[in-house]
């Protein structure tokens, strides 16, 4: 039950990053990690947002090579 629901977590903080990799490469718009204070926070906000990167990367990939998405 509890890792059930640490997955659950994990997968929905993965998507979140992902929207925000979304934003960043649409936009330009990325969040401010310099503004951090602390060095280790801002390290694990980095590492949070370039998972984010890799998901978003991996998923647009995907979408390119498939036969179900075009490009409008």
């Amino acid at each position: 039950m509890v890792l059930g629901r640490l997955t659950h977590y994990a997968f929905d903080a993965l998507a979140v990053s992902a929207i925000f990799a979304g934003v960043k490469k649409s936009t330009g718009f990325a969040p401010a990690t310099n503004l951090i204070p602390d060095s280790s926070i801002k390290s694990i906000a980095d590492s949070y947002f370039s998972a984010g990167e890799v998901v978003f990367n991996m998923i647009t990939g995907q979408a390119v090579t498939s036969q179900y998405f075009k490009k409008s």
